[in-house]
Protein backbone atom coordinates (compact mmCIF):
# COMPACT_ATOMS: atom_id res chain seq x y z
CA UNK A 1 0.00 0.00 0.00
CA UNK A 2 2.77 2.38 0.94
CA UNK A 3 4.65 1.48 -2.25
CA UNK A 4 1.58 2.27 -4.35
CA UNK A 5 1.14 5.66 -2.68
CA UNK A 6 4.81 6.45 -3.24
CA UNK A 7 4.54 5.62 -6.94
CA UNK A 8 1.46 7.86 -7.25
CA UNK A 9 3.28 10.71 -5.54
CA UNK A 10 6.27 10.35 -7.85
CA UNK A 11 4.01 10.24 -10.92
CA UNK A 12 2.19 13.39 -9.83
CA UNK A 13 5.48 15.16 -9.19
CA UNK A 14 6.71 14.26 -12.67
CA UNK A 15 3.47 15.57 -14.20
CA UNK A 16 3.74 18.86 -12.31
CA UNK A 17 7.36 19.39 -13.34
CA UNK A 18 6.63 18.46 -16.95
CA UNK A 19 3.61 20.74 -17.16
CA UNK A 20 5.49 23.60 -15.55
CA UNK A 21 8.39 23.06 -17.92
CA UNK A 22 6.12 23.12 -20.97
CA UNK A 23 4.50 26.33 -19.74
CA UNK A 24 7.87 27.98 -19.28
CA UNK A 25 9.06 26.88 -22.71
CA UNK A 26 5.87 28.18 -24.33
CA UNK A 27 6.21 31.53 -22.61
CA UNK A 28 9.75 31.83 -23.92
CA UNK A 29 8.57 30.90 -27.40
CA UNK A 30 5.72 33.41 -27.12
CA UNK A 31 8.19 36.14 -26.20
CA UNK A 32 10.29 35.24 -29.23
CA UNK A 33 7.19 35.48 -31.42
CA UNK A 34 6.46 38.94 -30.04
CA UNK A 35 10.02 39.98 -30.79
CA UNK A 36 9.51 38.77 -34.36
CA UNK A 37 6.21 40.66 -34.48
CA UNK A 38 7.94 43.86 -33.38
CA UNK A 39 10.65 43.40 -36.01
CA UNK A 40 8.11 42.82 -38.79
CA UNK A 41 6.01 45.76 -37.59
CA UNK A 42 8.92 48.20 -37.70
CA UNK A 43 9.80 46.93 -41.18
CA UNK A 44 6.25 47.65 -42.32
CA UNK A 45 5.27 44.00 -42.73
CA UNK A 46 2.07 44.32 -40.74
CA UNK A 47 0.39 41.11 -41.91
CA UNK A 48 3.46 39.10 -40.91
CA UNK A 49 3.55 40.93 -37.58
CA UNK A 50 -0.07 39.97 -36.97
CA UNK A 51 0.66 36.28 -37.59
CA UNK A 52 3.57 36.30 -35.14
CA UNK A 53 1.36 38.06 -32.56
CA UNK A 54 -1.40 35.47 -32.93
CA UNK A 55 1.10 32.65 -32.58
CA UNK A 56 2.38 34.27 -29.38
CA UNK A 57 -1.13 34.27 -27.93
CA UNK A 58 -1.59 30.61 -28.88
CA UNK A 59 1.61 29.73 -27.03
CA UNK A 60 0.76 31.88 -24.02
CA UNK A 61 -3.00 32.48 -23.69
CA UNK A 62 -2.39 34.48 -20.49
CA UNK A 63 -0.10 36.96 -22.21
CA UNK A 64 -1.06 40.58 -21.59
CA UNK A 65 1.11 41.86 -24.43
CA UNK A 66 0.00 39.57 -27.27
CA UNK A 67 -3.60 40.86 -27.55
CA UNK A 68 -2.31 44.43 -27.79
CA UNK A 69 0.22 43.39 -30.44
CA UNK A 70 -2.60 41.74 -32.40
CA UNK A 71 -4.78 44.85 -32.23
CA UNK A 72 -1.92 47.16 -33.23
CA UNK A 73 -0.89 45.05 -36.19
CA UNK A 74 -4.47 44.83 -37.52
CA UNK A 75 -4.88 48.58 -36.97
CA UNK A 76 -1.70 49.22 -38.95
CA UNK A 77 -3.20 47.44 -41.96
CA UNK A 78 -6.07 49.94 -42.08
CA UNK A 79 -5.59 52.69 -44.68
CA UNK A 80 -7.03 56.06 -43.56
CA UNK A 81 -9.16 57.79 -46.16
CA UNK A 82 -9.92 54.63 -48.11
CA UNK A 83 -13.61 53.70 -47.92
CA UNK A 84 -13.31 50.38 -49.77
CA UNK A 85 -15.32 47.57 -48.08
CA UNK A 86 -12.26 45.44 -47.35
CA UNK A 87 -10.54 48.40 -45.69
CA UNK A 88 -13.60 49.21 -43.56
CA UNK A 89 -13.73 45.52 -42.61
CA UNK A 90 -10.11 45.74 -41.46
CA UNK A 91 -10.97 48.74 -39.28
CA UNK A 92 -13.86 46.83 -37.72
CA UNK A 93 -11.57 43.87 -37.09
CA UNK A 94 -9.15 46.17 -35.27
CA UNK A 95 -12.01 47.66 -33.24
CA UNK A 96 -13.06 44.17 -32.14
CA UNK A 97 -9.47 43.35 -31.15
CA UNK A 98 -9.25 46.53 -29.03
CA UNK A 99 -12.64 45.79 -27.46
CA UNK A 100 -11.36 42.38 -26.32
CA UNK A 101 -8.53 44.19 -24.57
CA UNK A 102 -10.99 46.52 -22.83
CA UNK A 103 -13.03 43.55 -21.62
CA UNK A 104 -10.04 42.49 -19.52
CA UNK A 105 -8.57 45.95 -18.94
CA UNK A 106 -11.37 48.56 -18.99
CA UNK A 107 -8.94 51.40 -18.28
CA UNK A 108 -6.64 50.69 -21.22
CA UNK A 109 -6.33 54.18 -22.71
CA UNK A 110 -4.64 53.08 -25.93
CA UNK A 111 -7.50 50.75 -26.78
CA UNK A 112 -10.15 53.37 -25.99
CA UNK A 113 -8.51 56.07 -28.10
CA UNK A 114 -7.77 53.69 -30.97
CA UNK A 115 -11.45 52.71 -31.20
CA UNK A 116 -12.47 56.38 -31.16
CA UNK A 117 -9.97 57.09 -33.93
CA UNK A 118 -11.18 54.18 -36.07
CA UNK A 119 -14.84 55.17 -35.73
CA UNK A 120 -13.89 58.67 -36.84
CA UNK A 121 -11.66 57.48 -39.68
CA UNK A 122 -14.41 55.27 -41.06
CA UNK A 123 -16.90 58.16 -40.74
CA UNK A 124 -19.18 56.19 -38.43
CA UNK A 125 -20.29 59.29 -36.53
CA UNK A 126 -23.15 57.59 -34.70
CA UNK A 127 -20.90 54.94 -33.18
CA UNK A 128 -18.22 57.54 -32.40
CA UNK A 129 -20.73 59.72 -30.55
CA UNK A 130 -22.04 56.72 -28.63
CA UNK A 131 -18.50 55.65 -27.76
CA UNK A 132 -17.53 59.10 -26.48
CA UNK A 133 -20.86 59.64 -24.70
CA UNK A 134 -20.44 56.37 -22.80
CA UNK A 135 -17.14 57.61 -21.38
CA UNK A 136 -18.41 61.13 -20.73
CA UNK A 137 -21.28 59.75 -18.63
CA UNK A 138 -19.26 57.07 -16.82
CA UNK A 139 -18.78 58.21 -13.22
CA UNK A 140 -16.10 55.56 -12.66
CA UNK A 141 -13.81 57.33 -15.15
CA UNK A 142 -11.47 60.12 -14.00
CA UNK A 143 -13.06 63.59 -14.29
CA UNK A 144 -10.32 64.86 -16.63
CA UNK A 145 -10.93 62.03 -19.10
CA UNK A 146 -14.68 62.52 -18.96
CA UNK A 147 -14.13 66.23 -19.62
CA UNK A 148 -11.98 65.37 -22.61
CA UNK A 149 -14.77 63.20 -24.04
CA UNK A 150 -17.34 65.95 -23.52
CA UNK A 151 -15.02 68.44 -25.23
CA UNK A 152 -14.61 66.23 -28.29
CA UNK A 153 -18.38 65.84 -28.53
CA UNK A 154 -18.81 69.61 -28.24
CA UNK A 155 -16.20 70.17 -30.94
CA UNK A 156 -18.27 68.08 -33.33
CA UNK A 157 -21.38 70.09 -32.53
CA UNK A 158 -19.44 73.30 -33.14
CA UNK A 159 -18.35 71.92 -36.53
CA UNK A 160 -21.96 71.04 -37.34
CA UNK A 161 -23.04 74.68 -36.86
CA UNK A 162 -19.92 76.25 -38.39
CA UNK A 163 -20.40 74.40 -41.68
CA UNK A 164 -23.85 75.97 -41.96
CA UNK A 165 -23.23 79.53 -40.71
CA UNK A 166 -20.10 79.99 -42.80
CA UNK A 167 -21.68 79.04 -46.10
CA UNK A 168 -21.22 81.95 -48.57
CA UNK A 169 -24.99 82.12 -49.03
CA UNK A 170 -25.50 82.72 -45.29
CA UNK A 171 -23.17 85.67 -44.79
CA UNK A 172 -22.11 88.87 -46.49
CA UNK A 173 -19.12 91.19 -46.15
CA UNK A 174 -19.18 94.98 -46.33
CA UNK A 175 -16.30 97.45 -46.17
CA UNK A 176 -16.53 100.30 -43.66
CA UNK A 177 -14.23 103.30 -43.24
CA UNK A 178 -10.57 102.40 -43.50
CA UNK A 179 -11.41 99.31 -45.54
CA UNK A 180 -12.44 97.50 -42.38
CA UNK A 181 -14.48 94.42 -43.24
CA UNK A 182 -17.75 93.81 -41.44
CA UNK A 183 -19.44 90.43 -41.70
CA UNK A 184 -23.17 90.04 -41.24
CA UNK A 185 -25.11 86.80 -41.09
CA UNK A 186 -28.49 85.93 -42.56
CA UNK A 187 -30.75 82.96 -42.04
CA UNK A 188 -30.30 80.02 -44.44
CA UNK A 189 -32.91 79.66 -47.15
CA UNK A 190 -33.84 76.26 -45.73
CA UNK A 191 -35.31 76.51 -42.23
CA UNK A 192 -34.13 72.97 -41.49
CA UNK A 193 -30.51 74.11 -41.86
CA UNK A 194 -31.05 76.87 -39.31
CA UNK A 195 -32.79 74.46 -36.95
CA UNK A 196 -29.95 71.95 -37.31
CA UNK A 197 -27.33 74.57 -36.45
CA UNK A 198 -29.35 75.72 -33.44
CA UNK A 199 -29.75 72.17 -32.16
CA UNK A 200 -26.02 71.51 -32.55
CA UNK A 201 -25.06 74.69 -30.68
CA UNK A 202 -27.53 74.00 -27.87
CA UNK A 203 -26.21 70.48 -27.37
CA UNK A 204 -22.60 71.60 -27.74
CA UNK A 205 -22.95 74.27 -25.04
CA UNK A 206 -24.50 71.71 -22.68
CA UNK A 207 -21.62 69.32 -23.33
CA UNK A 208 -18.97 71.98 -22.84
CA UNK A 209 -20.51 73.12 -19.55
CA UNK A 210 -20.32 69.52 -18.34
CA UNK A 211 -16.67 69.40 -19.40
CA UNK A 212 -15.84 72.59 -17.50
CA UNK A 213 -17.64 71.36 -14.37
CA UNK A 214 -15.50 68.22 -14.43
CA UNK A 215 -12.25 70.01 -15.28
CA UNK A 216 -12.42 73.80 -14.72
CA UNK A 217 -8.87 74.30 -16.02
CA UNK A 218 -9.35 72.50 -19.32
CA UNK A 219 -8.07 75.02 -21.88
CA UNK A 220 -9.59 73.17 -24.85
CA UNK A 221 -13.01 73.16 -23.18
CA UNK A 222 -12.92 76.93 -22.65
CA UNK A 223 -11.72 77.44 -26.23
CA UNK A 224 -14.68 75.48 -27.57
CA UNK A 225 -17.04 77.33 -25.25
CA UNK A 226 -15.77 80.53 -26.88
CA UNK A 227 -16.29 79.10 -30.37
CA UNK A 228 -19.77 77.77 -29.57
CA UNK A 229 -20.82 81.16 -28.19
CA UNK A 230 -19.64 82.73 -31.45
CA UNK A 231 -21.91 80.31 -33.29
CA UNK A 232 -24.79 81.10 -30.95
CA UNK A 233 -24.23 84.82 -31.63
CA UNK A 234 -24.33 84.27 -35.39
CA UNK A 235 -27.60 82.36 -35.10
CA UNK A 236 -29.15 85.07 -32.91
CA UNK A 237 -28.20 87.64 -35.55
CA UNK A 238 -29.70 85.46 -38.29
CA UNK A 239 -32.93 85.29 -36.27
CA UNK A 240 -33.02 89.07 -35.74
CA UNK A 241 -32.52 88.74 -31.98
CA UNK A 242 -29.91 91.47 -31.51
CA UNK A 243 -30.37 91.82 -27.74
CA UNK A 244 -29.67 88.12 -27.34
CA UNK A 245 -26.67 88.47 -29.66
CA UNK A 246 -25.25 91.25 -27.45
CA UNK A 247 -25.57 89.05 -24.35
CA UNK A 248 -23.90 86.14 -26.12
CA UNK A 249 -21.06 88.38 -27.27
CA UNK A 250 -20.40 89.37 -23.63
CA UNK A 251 -20.35 85.71 -22.59
CA UNK A 252 -17.97 84.98 -25.46
CA UNK A 253 -15.61 87.75 -24.30
CA UNK A 254 -15.51 86.25 -20.78
CA UNK A 255 -14.86 82.77 -22.13
CA UNK A 256 -12.10 84.13 -24.37
CA UNK A 257 -10.44 85.83 -21.39
CA UNK A 258 -10.51 82.56 -19.45
CA UNK A 259 -9.09 80.68 -22.45
CA UNK A 260 -6.25 83.19 -22.82
CA UNK A 261 -5.45 83.05 -19.10
CA UNK A 262 -5.27 79.25 -19.13
CA UNK A 263 -3.17 79.31 -22.30
CA UNK A 264 -0.67 81.69 -20.69
CA UNK A 265 -0.54 79.62 -17.49
CA UNK A 266 0.00 76.40 -19.42
CA UNK A 267 2.72 78.00 -21.55
CA UNK A 268 4.48 79.29 -18.44
CA UNK A 269 4.28 75.86 -16.82
CA UNK A 270 5.72 74.26 -19.95
CA UNK A 271 8.61 76.73 -20.06
CA UNK A 272 9.37 76.15 -16.37
CA UNK A 273 9.41 72.38 -16.90
CA UNK A 274 11.73 72.72 -19.89
CA UNK A 275 14.04 75.03 -17.94
CA UNK A 276 14.09 72.57 -15.06
CA UNK A 277 15.03 69.72 -17.41
CA UNK A 278 17.75 71.82 -19.00
CA UNK A 279 19.19 72.67 -15.57
CA UNK A 280 19.18 69.06 -14.38
CA UNK A 281 22.55 67.25 -14.78
CA UNK A 282 22.49 64.64 -17.50
CA UNK A 283 22.34 61.07 -16.23
CA UNK A 284 25.33 58.97 -17.15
Amino acid sequence: MKLSQTRIAITLAILVVTTSGCGLINRVRAKNQLNEAARAYHEGHFDEAEQHSRRALELDPDSKSAPLFIARTIHAQFRPGVQAPDNIAKANEAIQAYQRILEKDPKNEEAFKAIAYLYGATKDEDKLRSWLSARANDSSVEPEKRAEAYTILASKDWDCSFKITELPTNKSTTLAAGNRATISYKKPQQQKDFDTAQACVKRGLEEIENAIKLDPNNEAAWAYKTNLLIEASKLAEMDGKMDQKAQLDKQREEAQKRTSALSAANQKKKEEEEAKKAASPAKK
